[in-house]
C-alpha cells in the first residue's frame, strides 16, 4: 500500500541575515519564532484580527515554500531563507514581537496554504500595495477587504483564487536536507531512487535528449544511469551516472524550476507525485516485503552473534523482531529505539555483508547459499552473478520451468528471465530484480533439488 509524503512544518528555519550572496550570518530560530519576527516586521498590530490572520498565513505558506523546494540549499546554499524583502521575508534578528500577533502566530503556525490539489505549500507572493505592487497579496488591500468584513480565507483567495486552501494542523519535525547522504548508483533500491527517477522523467519533458526511464520502481537500473548521465552531460557535471550531492541538488533545482514551484503560477506537485512504496522508517506493527528482509538479514546476522536473539522471518514485526533489532543497535552502538531507520539499515546491510565475507568455509553447511548483500539486477556482473546464476542451475533440477542459462557472471536477458520464473513459481513480483528475498527463494529450489 502507498503513503504519501506530505509537506510538515519545520521546527527550526534557517535564516541568512543578508542577500543570498552577502558574507553574512546565519541564526537557526524555531519557525513560530520567525514568523512572529516575520509578522512583527512586515505588519501592523493594530490591523484587524482577520487581516492580521491572512497575512500570517502567507507569510507561513511563503516560508514552507522555501523550505520544502529547497529553494536555496538546492543552489548550494546553508540556510533556508533570507532576511531580506528584495528576495524573501523581513527578519530582524533580536527584534521584539507584539503580544497580539505572538498569540495568532502560536494558535495558526502549523497551518499553510495551498492550491487546488497541489500539495506543495503555496508561493504566497505578496507586497505592502503602496510603494510596491505585485499579482499576489496587497498587505494593505488585505485591511481594507476585513474592513469590509472578509474573513482570512476569503480575503487570500480574493488575492490568489477561489481554489485556494489551508492545510490545518500540520505535523511539526525537524526537517534535514533531501539529499539521503549516500550516493545513489547502479543497483541501489529504494524511495530516493523513486524521486529521482519521476524528477528526471519530468524533466525529460522539456528536455529530450535525457531518456524517459520506462519504469519509475525504485530501482537504479540502467536506464537510469543512462537518464542520469545525460541530465549530467546537459548541466556540466561530472557524467559518472551517480547520483551524489551535486547531482541530486541540481535535479531537484532544474524540476523545481520546470514546474515552477517557487511562482505564483505553479504546475505544481500533486497527491500521485508524491507516493511512496518505500517507507523512511519501519517499526513495531508494519509487515510486508520490507519487513522481511530486514528480518532475513538480522536472522543471518543473529546466527553468528549470540548477543542478537534469533527471530522468525515471517513479514510481521512484532516483539520478537524488535527484541531482535535493539539488541542489534545496542551491539553496534546506535540508538536501541527498535525502529529501522536510515541509519540502522545502513549498519544492518553493512554488518551483514562483513558477516557474509567473513563466514568461516566449516560454519555453515555446504548449501547454505546465503544472500551476497546487493540487489542484482539485468546489467550486474561478476562473481556475485556467477553465483546467482550457478544456484539457479541448480534451482532448475527441482523447478524444470527455469530456462536453461550460461553462467558467465553477466546479467543479462537470459539471466533475468530465469529470475521471473521464479518469481512466478514464488508468488512474487515478477520484475527480474534480486533482493534477499528472490535470493533466498532461489537458494531454496536449489537445496531441494
Amino acid at each position: 500500500m502507498a503513503i504519501y509524503l506530505r509537506p510538515v512544518v519545520p521546527a527550526n528555519i534557517t535564516v541568512h541575515l543578508g542577500l543570498p550572496n552577502a558574507a553574512a550570518e546565519n541564526v537557526r530560530v524555531s519557525f513560530p519564532d520567525y514568523i512572529k519576527n516575520v509578522a512583527s516586521s512586515e505588519i501592523y498590530p493594530t490591523w484587524p484580527d482577520a487581516a492580521l490572520r491572512a497575512n500570517i498565513l502567507a507569510q507561513i505558506s511563503y516560508a514552507m515554500n522555501r523550505v520544502y523546494t529547497e529553494y536555496y540549499r538546492s543552489r548550494g546554499y546553508d540556510f533556508d531563507i533570507t532576511s531580506t524583502t528584495q528576495y524573501d521575508q523581513k527578519f530582524v534578528k533580536d527584534r521584539d514581537i507584539f503580544e497580539n500577533i505572538s498569540k495568532i502566530v502560536d494558535g495558526i503556525f502549523n497551518n499553510y496554504a495551498v492550491k487546488g490539489e497541489q500539495i506543495q505549500p503555496y508561493f504566497t507572493q505578496y507586497c505592502n500595495g503602496t510603494t510596491s505592487k505585485c499579482a499576489g497579496l496587497s498587505q494593505w488591500g488585505s485591511v481594507a477587504l476585513a474592513e469590509e468584513g472578509l474573513m482570512p480565507l476569503p480575503i487570500l483567495r480574493y488575492y490568489y483564487g477561489q481554489d485556494l486552501r489551508i492545510v490545518t494542523d500540520a505535523p511539526v519535525a525537524d526537517i534535514g536536507e533531501s539529499y539521503p547522504g549516500r550516493a545513489l548508483r547502479f543497483g541501489s533500491v529504494g524511495e530516493d531512487v523513486r524521486i529521482i527517477q519521476r524528477q528526471l522523467n519530468r524533466i525529460a519533458g522539456n528536455y529530450p535528449a535525457i531518456p524517459k526511464i520506462p519504469q519509475i520502481n525504485g530501482y537504479y537500473t540502467q536506464d537510469t544511469v543512462d537518464a542520469v548521465r545525460k541530465f549530467q552531460s546537459i548541466f556540466n557535471l561530472t557524467q559518472d551516472g551517480i547520483v551524489g550531492k551535486a547531482t541530486w541538488y541540481k535535479i531537484k533545482s532544474i524540476y523545481n524550476g520546470i514546474k515552477r514551484l517557487n511562482e505564483l503560477y505553479s504546475e505544481g506537485i500533486s497527491l500521485e507525485e508524491i507516493e511512496a512504496f518505500y517507507p523512511n522508517v519501519l517499526r513495531e506493527g508494519d509487515s510486508g516485503v520490507l519487513v522481511r528482509q530486514m528480518q532475513y538479514l538480522l536472522a543471518v546476522v543473529a546466527y553468528f552473534d549470540d548477543t542478537i536473539p534469533q527471530l522468525r522471518v515471517d513479514g510481521i514485526f512484532g516483539r520478537e523482531t524488535r527484541a531482535a533489532l535493539e539488541a542489534f543497535q545496542r551491539r553496534w552502538g546506535l540508538v536501541p529505539d527498535g525502529i529501522l531507520g536510515v541509519k540502522s539499515a545502513d549498519k544492518l546491510l553493512s554488518v551483514y555483508r562483513d558477516t557474509v565475507r567473513n563466514v568461516p568455509e566449516n560454519a555453515l553447511p555446504e548449501n547454505s547459499y546465503l544472500y551476497p548483500g546487493k540487489f542484482l539486477l539485468r546489467g550486474s556482473r561478476g562473481d556475485e552473478v556467477r553465483d546467482l546464476q550457478e544456484l539457479l542451475l541448480l534451482a532448475r533440477r527441482a523447478e524444470p520451468s527455469i530456462p536453461q542459462i550460461a553462467v558467465d557472471g553477466i546479467f543479462g536477458v537470459q539471466t533475468e528471465q530465469a529470475v521471473k520464473a521464479v518469481q512466478r513459481r514464488e508468488c512474487a513480483e515478477a520484475n527480474g530484480i534480486v533482493g534477499p528475498l528472490t535470493w533466498e527463494r532461489i537458494a531454496a529450489l536449489a537445496r531441494s533439488a
